[in-house]
């Protein structure tokens, strides 16, 4: 049974007579706990609700099409509350966070619903039989899994839960069900790699097509692990090495099936020191996501814009770029030559030192099929987590502010998305975008990871020169 916290005006539900406040029981005598009820069972285009207002039960019919929504609004989007991770993972990224963040932040989500909803990794530990008998039968695919070893007694140790090694089977189950599932292994130094890495890449390929690929991705360590398990960062070699055997492994599944599966992520390329593979390497970016291929696909969207803007005008580019003879000087005549002559445009970038190189090369590119445009790449330090970290999305507000304070930021300033949490309001820190943009005294835009968008947006295509 649910709440009904809203009805959308002029909806199914409205006309029905629904309003908010009824509970909601069933719908064609299926219960209703939460969400995934909810949009499973009012699939079909005839409806029997059963709901109770202040006590008393009373039904309603709905006839609508199929996949339409009938405008029931709950409270919250799972319906009720999400769950918390049992687990105490030796690398988990929130227990290294300091005091003092947003309360939600140190939230610990391990929640299936959300795995199949919202793309989110869960470990499984959380799942009762009943759990994957309702993911089966209402077939949630595909299910993101945090396995991280398919050792069980490693698994256990490693997440500090006893259920940890045991659930493990429900790969299987779900497997045979059909169900498809996209993995991750957080490698730790000295624990998972090597050997066992060797044995979690054979179990889990056993279980293709069903395990469609897995991420291999290094652990985040910050600053702030005073009192937890001692985790140490991995070498240039120690990350080629891991690259190499998970790529042969790789190969080795393409050969058997046809499909690498598995990947690692572009973390352990730029740490090792090593090009990032092509675009055909990384075949549909299934982890992509999970840092896994994103700036071969960002650097393919990048140069076909490249293409496509400089094919649109050809003509334009030949006559800003073509050398100009002039025999006779004539100040009026050079005052026009200067009114024709493109803007100048200048444009700030800030990044993480991960992708400092790679940014800075694109923003080069850009450079040469702009006249006039000057980008000014900067690499952020990241003080707030440590060295160690240095990914865009893990750049705070007050780091961003106190680098770039004295730089030359030019007309605009631009930053990776992802250093803002969903909603696009704040960094990390509490900052927000209008807090740092005064600061710094400069417009300041978002930047997805998408090539073609921040092609556009660096060279300020479609705006008037």
């Amino acid at each position: 049974m649910v709440t009904v916290y809203e009805i959308v005006p002029g909806s199914s539900a409205e006309k029905a007579g629904i309003k908010a406040g009824d509970a909601l029981h069933t719908v064609n005598g299926h219960e209703i706990s939460d969400v995934l009820d909810y949009r499973f069972y009012i699939f079909e285009n005839r409806l029997e609700l059963v709901l109770s207002r202040d006590g008393v039960f009373f039904q309603v019919k709905i006839h609508k099409e199929t996949y339409a929504d009938i405008g029931l609004e709950f409270e919250t989007y799972l319906m009720d509350k999400k769950r918390s991770c049992r687990n105490r993972c030796i690398f988990c990224f929130i227990d290294q966070l300091p005091k003092g963040m947003r309360e939600t932040l140190y939230f610990k989500d391990d929640d299936s619903r959300l795995s199949f909803l919202l793309g989110n990794y869960i470990t499984l530990t959380n799942l009762k039989d009943s759990d994957v008998e309702r993911i089966i039968a209402m077939h949630m695919s595909p299910v993101n899994v945090s396995v991280h070893t398919t050792n069980p007694e490693l698994r256990v140790r490693m997440m500090n839960n006893k259920r940890a090694g045991e659930v493990l089977g429900y790969l299987r189950t779900m497997a045979d069900a059909g169900i498809t599932l996209n993995c991750q292994i957080v490698l730790c130094r000295g624990i998972n790699d090597g050997d066992e890495l060797e044995r979690s890449m054979r179990d889990l390929s056993a279980l293709y097509p069903a395990v469609s690929s897995v991420s291999i991705v290094p652990a985040g360590l910050t600053k702030y692990r005073d009192k937890l398990y001692p985790l140490t960062p991995y070498s240039p070699e120690e990350c080629k090495e891991i690259i190499r055997q998970v790529t042969s492994f790789g190969d080795g599944c393409i050969e058997t099936y046809g499909t690498r599966i598995f990947f690692c992520g572009d973390e352990l390329y730029i740490k090792a020191g090593l090009p990032l593979p092509d675009d055909e390497f990384y075949e549909d970016y299934a982890q992509i996501e999970n840092g896994v291929g994103m700036m071969t696909s960002m650097e393919t969207e990048f140069r076909f814009a490249e293409e496509d803007r400089t094919a649109e005008s050809p003509s334009k580019l030949d006559n800003e770029t073509a050398p100009t003879h002039v025999d006779v000087v004539n100040p009026e005549e050079n005052r026009k030559d200067d009114e024709k002559s493109p803007k100048k445009r200048i444009v700030s970038i800030a990044t993480g030192y991960a992708a400092f190189a790679f940014i800075s090369e694109l923003a080069k590119r850009a450079e040469r099929t702009k006249p006039g445009l000057k980008v000014n790449v900067y690499a952020i330090r990241n003080d707030f987590f440590g060295e160690n970290i240095t990914v865009a999305g893990l750049l705070t507000g007050k780091d961003i502010i106190a680098q770039l304070s004295d730089k030359t930021l030019g007309d605009l300033l631009l930053l990776p998305a992802v250093t803002l949490r969903a909603e696009g309001d704040l960094f990390l820190d509490g900052v927000t975008p209008a807090e740092l943009s005064e600061r710094l005294k400069v417009p300041v835009e978002f930047v997805k990871n998408d090539g073609a968008e921040f092609f556009d947006t660096v060279t300020g295509a479609g705006c008037e020169d």
